[in-house]
């Protein structure tokens, strides 16, 4: 099969340029699975056991939408952020790209994908090089990509990129430590839209800002997904800027999905105990709002990821927890809302609606 310049099939490319239209699933994870090794020994290693950091995520990203993804620290979502971009070999599952398995491709071939789903990293400070100026930081993946942007271009390029996030044109020959973290965030977006791309995974991108910089960063997202049509996968841990932001949530927890719907049927009408304890600890700012709030106090540690309980996982700090869910993997499927009209997927045996006074 005959090959295009930068090395791809040209059923690759043909694949990676069809459109997809607004609300269809541009982006499929079917039962993604990582598991770390643990090793004993320094010569002749031994394994002994396995972080499961991520066991059986699934999820669909449509077009045009933003998926949150949230859950405390350690239960797998940048994991799942890097297993999407290729940064870490897959354990199992698969990552399909208009229908095009990504766990399957390697080399050119992945390169002609890859240039569709871009990443913007957490800290602004490390995730630029302070050696390279603004200039060859957001046109470092024309070099990558050259059919993108010829050479004699790029400078007008990377202008038009500062400008659209909001930054200087003219500010192209500063270096990183000359812009206040906010402004590098905006460096780092401009990256990342330098090739075009279908798809943004934003890996916790503002929790290193200020709360007004925070608003900004979220704002400039929400602008350029109506304006260019880009798809999200907004990863944090700060739920009220989630629900700012995404159309749909996800809930992780200790490697898994816990539960997913829209952000009304989330925040509104959680029915997995670990959501509902979870947006019990947002703070309130209305004091009346505190006053009739239930807090649900969470006992115990989360459980090792390489010794995961059996059954569901959070069934060792749950309130809920009987016999079979020590016995049984509860399934992320369908539980109605107590109106009938809440129904989205939990992973519980005794899945039920809880209401969150004041929740984010």
């Amino acid at each position: 099969m005959a090959e295009s310049p930068n090395g791809a099939t040209a059923a690759d490319v043909r694949k990676a340029a069809e459109p997809v239209a607004m609300g269809e699933p541009i982006l499929q994870v079917r039962g993604l699975v990582k598991h770390f090794p643990i090793t004993q020994g320094i010569l002749f290693q031994k394994k002994i056991g396995a972080v499961k950091a991520v066991d059986g995520v699934t999820f669909d990203l449509m077009k045009g939408e933003t998926l949150g993804l949230v859950g405390e620290s350690g239960c797998g979502k940048s994991t799942v952020a890097r297993l999407l971009m290729n940064l870490e070999s897959i354990t199992k599952g698969s990552v399909l790209y208009k229908g095009e398995d990504l766990a399957k491709l390697s080399g050119r071939a992945l390169k002609a994908v890859r240039r569709n789903i871009q990443m913007v990293f957490q800290d602004p400070y490390t995730s630029l090089n302070p050696r390279m100026t603004v200039a060859d930081i957001v046109g470092e993946p024309y070099d990558i990509h050259p059919e993108v942007a010829p050479r004699g271009d790029r400078k007008r390029r990377v202008q038009e990129l500062l400008d659209l996030v909001g930054l200087n044109p003219e500010h192209i020959n500063r270096y990183p430590h000359q812009f206040s973290g906010g402004q590098r965030q905006r460096i780092g977006i401009a990256r990342g839209l330098a090739l075009n791309p279908e798809i943004i995974i934003a890996d916790e991108p503002v929790s290193a800002l200020d709360v007004s910089v925070q608003a900004q960063v979220v704002n400039l997202l929400e602008k350029l997904q109506n304006e260019l049509g880009l798809s999200y996968l907004f990863i944090a841990h700060d739920l009220s800027v989630v629900r700012h932001i995404s159309d749909r949530v996800a809930v992780m927890y200790l490697g898994r999905i816990a539960e997913i719907g829209t952000d009304a049927q989330i925040y509104d009408h959680p029915t997995h105990p670990y959501t509902q304890a979870l947006l019990s600890a947002v703070p309130v700012p209305d004091p009346d709002g505190r006053e009739h709030r239930e807090r649900i106090i969470l006992t115990g540690d989360v459980p090792s990821p390489a010794n995961p309980p059996s059954g569901c996982r959070f069934r060792t700090r749950c309130w809920k927890a009987q016999d079979i869910c020590a016995e049984q993997e509860p399934l992320l499927q369908i539980h109605t809302g107590l109106d009938g009209l809440a129904a989205h997927d939990s992973a519980c045996h005794f899945a039920e609606e809880k209401d969150i006074v004041g929740a984010a």
